[in-house]
């Protein structure tokens, strides 16, 4: 045996006989009595099924917030990871961070899951939930937003209304307030960033919101943050805010695989037209306020708000995201963007005279000065980005320019290999092949302990893996008009409702022209209504057709006959044309790795159980998952994908669908 084998057969029996040692250890009979048949859970829970997945991850989760190490642990479908990782938090007895991926787990957790973990095990501990800044309203900016007479009369009754509201709110968090809808554009004028907050000199500073919730966290024992705020803290070390992490014995990381991508977006950095042209605007409100007498500012604002119109110009009319340095290459981009830095620069060179005049033209100013140092980092004309790839987004009236880390492993891996903190990352979708040298290689995490458990639902008998014969390539032209043609005799078995999963919009819109004319169920598609109106329209109709890409991939839970069909058009491998992932590649490619096989197939694996995971979520959901893209078994590394898929009857035939769905109970016979 060859030394890196003996080597890798010494890691394999360590990492065998730690788990037997977590799963083992006699300090760990507790968690067996809470989660038993007639434990805490079960006299507090109406309706509390023991579950043995629950309580071998229950039992991984103690150990290592106990011993100060790392966990990384995958929990199928239906473990029930949220009780398993809350019960050792509140039995640990010291101050614990759980990290969320969306706010919606975050109220989940905060509002239902904590009170009921805590009620059951009779803890008297204080919970705290903190969010970032854009979810509390700013009172000082909201003052000035009622002022300003560039927004329409349906704008200014909006925040009239959230005025009202602000008299009576003790959270300032705008997402108890009704009267704006969590997408509207006024959120980003009655709210603050730390480029724009005042910090102590603002009038409003004893009532501020973001204050009071930082502070109610530092004195809790459990605080509810999501991911954004995680890398906030370690990103920006906020005043204040940046004692959380350090005065936490245990950090746990629900929702884990998200955590790649949004340490890449904070330890970038960006610049956008809107926030720029948000500068001249409240630069014009508060020069009328403040300096009537220096009408030269709205003046310069003026130009400067023009300079940032005619940049978005001279990008084209397309929406796209395509790397900046070969954008550069056009002379007439070149120009706009020297411009728009000169524009910057006159700017707060017009306001520095004043700024002394009050706080809030203090405040522009050093916005101003922070736009334009990022801004010369993007162009290249001051310090390196580092390794770091520039690339531009546009929307239909608005551009953002990006630095990206291509590799955030260094930056963050030493937050976790803290010997004073636990850390526990877990999701339903973290290994690939039953490894995770993916998920814990991107993030820099060292000697983990990895633990997988697999889903209590049965899927031999309740569910169906069919992947149709005689499509074309999915490279195909006619590839989208096939699969549509492949659902349908599906969709006329089903007699539940049906998620049809695309990998690009293109693809969904032409599938959705097609089942308009084709089907005679309701068809929801991705984008004619929030995304929450169409789930319930979904959920309530109980056989309706919801097409969706991107975000209904994962976090959308539809249980029962409402859900009995998810159809997967192709395997979700990243477009390499996306400028960050085409930037990475080039960098492994460079360096010798591999990379399809380190990056864009184990990345593809994780999101294909995403969105097959939107199946089954219940102990008595049964259904079909319809995957089309013939790699499925046509390449090798098709392997991978179905090794990673829960254990369900296999079947390339239809007529197995249909005696699937005209038996129900049972998929024993195919």
């Amino acid at each position: 045996m060859s030394d890196a084998a003996d080597q890798a057969a010494k890691d394999e029996a360590l990492a065998e006989a730690e788990i037997k040692a977590i799963v083992e250890a006699p300090e760990l009979a507790e968690i067996a009595d809470i989660f038993g048949n007639s434990g805490a859970l079960a006299d507090a829970i109406n309706g509390f099924l023991p579950r043995q997945q629950q309580q071998q991850l229950a039992e991984a989760v103690e150990h290592t917030l106990q011993n100060q190490k790392v966990l990384i642990a995958e929990a199928g479908t239906g473990t029930g990871k949220t009780f398993a990782y809350l019960v050792p938090a509140l039995q640990l007895g010291k101050r614990v961070i759980i990290s969320t991926g969306t706010k919606n787990l975050q109220d989940q957790l905060f509002n239902k899951d904590l009170p009921i973990i805590r009620d059951a095990l009779k803890k008297q501990v204080k919970l705290a939930l903190l969010k970032g800044r854009s979810n509390y309203l700013c009172r000082e900016r909201l003052g000035h937003a009622l002022l300003d007479a560039d927004y329409s009369v349906t704008q200014q009754r909006v925040l009239q209304k959230v005025e009202r509201w602000m008299q009576k709110t003790r959270s300032g968090d705008l997402a108890e307030c009704s009267a704006l809808p969590e997408d509207s554009m006024l959120r980003p004028a009655i709210t603050s960033t730390a480029d724009n907050c005042l910090g102590s000199e603002c009038p409003e500073y004893d009532n501020c919101h973001v204050l009071k919730a930082r502070r109610n966290a530092q004195a809790a024992d459990v605080v509810v943050i999501n991911h954004h705020l995680l890398f906030a803290d370690m990103a920006l070390k906020e005043e204040g805010f940046g004692e959380l992490l350090p005065g936490a014995s245990a950090v746990i990381v629900d929702e884990a695989h998200q955590l790649p991508e949004t340490a890449g977006q904070f330890f970038g950095e960006s610049v956008s037209s809107r926030q720029l042209r948000d500068i001249c605007r409240e630069l014009r409100v508060v020069q009328q306020q403040d300096a009537p007498d220096a009408g030269e500012l709205s003046e310069q604002a003026g130009m400067l708000d023009k300079t940032v119109l005619d940049a978005r110009l001279v990008l084209g009319d397309r929406q796209q995201r395509v790397l900046f340095d070969s954008l550069l290459s056009d002379r007439k981009v070149q120009a706009a963007f020297d411009l728009l830095l000169e524009q910057i620069d006159d700017l707060y060179q017009a306001i520095k005279p004043h700024q002394d005049r009050s706080i809030a033209l203090d405040g522009l100013a050093g916005r101003c000065l922070i736009q334009l140092t990022r801004l010369k980092r993007l162009l290249g004309r001051d310090e390196a980005t580092g390794s770091s790839v520039r690339w531009l987004e546009t929307y239909a009236r608005s551009f953002l320019l990006h630095a990206t880390p291509l590799d955030v492993a260094p930056l963050v891996g030493r937050y976790f290999s803290d010997e004073e903190t636990a850390w526990v990352f877990t999701s339903a979708t973290l290994a690939v092949n039953g490894q995770f040298e993916h998920f814990a290689g991107r993030l820099g995490i060292e000697d983990a302990v990895t633990l997988q458990v697999g889903s209590p639902f049965d899927y031999a008998n309740n569910s169906l893996l069919y992947a149709p014969n005689d499509l074309p390539a999915p490279n195909d032209p006619g590839y989208t008009e096939a699969v549509v043609k492949a659902v349908l005799p599906v969709l006329e078995q089903c007699t539940g409702g049906a998620f049809l999963l695309f990998t690009s919009h293109r693809a969904l819109q032409e599938a959705a022209e097609i089942l308009k004319r084709r089907c005679d169920r309701l068809v929801l598609v991705q984008g004619e209504a929030p995304k929450g109106e169409l789930i319930e329209r979904f959920r309530n109709d109980g056989e309706a057709v919801l097409l969706g890409a991107a975000s209904f991939w994962e976090g959308v839970d539809v249980q029962g006959e409402a859900l009995q069909l998810v159809m997967i058009d192709k395997l979700p491998f990243a477009s390499p044309g996306e400028p960050v992932l085409q930037a990475r590649l080039d960098a492994m490619r460079k360096s010798g790795g591999n990379p399809f096989g380190d990056y864009q197939l184990p990345q593809a694996v994780i999101t294909l159980k995403q969105g097959s995971g939107r199946l089954i979520r219940g102990v008595h959901d049964r259904g079909v998952l319809m995957i089309c893209d013939p790699r499925l078994f046509g390449k090798s590394y098709g392997r991978q994908f179905r090794g990673s898929l829960p254990p369900m009857p296999v079947s390339r035939q239809f007529d197995d669908v249909a005696r699937f769905f005209a038996k129900p109970g049972s998929a024993e016979q195919i």
